[in-house]
């Protein structure tokens, strides 16, 4: 029954679909639940540190229900975008419900949505693969599919990495360099990745133009059948969806680097290059994603069996909990600066 533990990730997108069936102040309940309950709820729950055993990761890796409860994300997403898109463009509601939806579903599309085609991307299955690519549309996201498995990995915890953020850096800042910088870091790998198998710019192979034509045929879609309004709703709630997931990008690797050998190459990604945290409220509802040291060390672990190292930098609060305070930048230094390793700080 352990297992089915996982099921509480669905709390977010079950508060979002309350919130729309009662409207009024209820259209607040996601952001609430999201960013006031389940930070107190991490604050009360101790941190788990216990790894599986070898026999234990073996039984868990053969339990489909692990990937089930990961594709359920794709309808469930869906759903509630479509059920948002028909209450603000069919039903009479004020301006505070329609920005409460707008949140409420975006905080869906980046919990449920691109979280989740985080874990999938990772995968080798190409239906795996579609589902993750699916869940990063409605965010107008999909390029990440392409920057975070090619770029991301190899550059992270430098310079060099957009998605890695800078010693004093505060989010905001991040959020705007983070989302340029691996847009077009995307463009260069998916150009490389077409003159390594001598296709042009213009083939059938070259995804990031999929991906645009894709992702802006949603928008005239939805443009169509749901109007002005819709457009607008879809349009931010896909903004308030990625920039969530760039406050998650913020916090996962802030103020750490991989220090450079003599010989001008960086160290390998090893532990103590990303943050971890074992707060358990934290790591269910993001499918572990806060145990995110082992994901970088090996990225092909799938989430039901990452592990705790001793030797990772441990963060003072969850995920969650931990991107509240990224949006007070003085608080945030005030507590993350003194735990960044002093060597990292020198070189920066």
């Amino acid at each position: 029954m352990k297992d089915f533990k996982y099921l509480a990730a669905f709390s977010i997108p079950l508060f979002a679909f309350i919130g729309m069936s009662l409207k009024g102040y209820w259209v607040w309940a996601t952001p609430l639940f999201a960013f006031v309950c389940i930070p107190i709820l991490e604050l009360i729950f101790p941190v788990d540190t216990d790894n599986f055993s070898e026999e234990e990761v073996d039984s868990r890796l053969k339990r489909q229900l692990f990937d089930w409860l990961l594709y359920l994300n794709l309808p469930v997403v869906f759903s509630l975008l479509i059920y948002g898109l028909f209450i603000v463009t069919h039903l009479s509601i004020e301006t505070y419900e329609f920005v409460g939806l707008i949140f409420s579903t975006g905080i869906v599309l980046g919990v449920n949505g691109i979280n989740v085609a985080h874990e999938l991307g990772h995968r080798q299955a190409t239906n795996e693969r579609f589902i993750g690519k699916a869940l990063l549309l409605p965010s107008f996201y999909m390029h990440f599919f392409i920057e975070h498995n090619y770029g991301h990995h190899l550059h992270a915890a430098t310079p060099e990495d957009p998605a890695t953020a800078r010693y004093n850096q505060s989010v905001y800042s991040f959020w705007i360099t983070s989302t340029v910088r691996q847009y077009f870091s995307a463009w260069r790998i998916q150009q490389k990745l077409l003159k390594n198998n001598n296709e042009r710019f213009l083939s059938v192979k070259n995804d990031m133009l999929w991906y645009t034509v894709l992702q802006i045929s949603y928008l005239i879609t939805v443009f169509l059948i749901f109007g002005k309004t819709g457009f607008v709703f879809a349009l931010v709630s896909g903004v308030v969806g990625f920039i969530l997931l760039e406050t998650v990008n913020y916090i996962e690797h802030y103020g750490l680097l991989r220090l450079q050998t003599k010989s001008g190459r960086y160290e390998r990604v090893r532990e103590m290059h990303s943050w971890n945290s074992n707060h358990v409220i934290g790591r269910i509802v993001l499918y572990e994603l806060t145990r995110h040291s082992d994901h970088h060390y090996k990225s092909s672990k799938k989430y039901q069996i990452l592990d705790c190292h001793d030797e990772s930098p441990q963060m003072p609060y969850g995920y969650p909990t931990s991107m509240v305070l990224a949006m007070l930048p003085p608080l945030w230094f005030k507590i993350m600066n003194k735990r960044v390793p002093s060597e990292m700080i020198i070189r920066q």
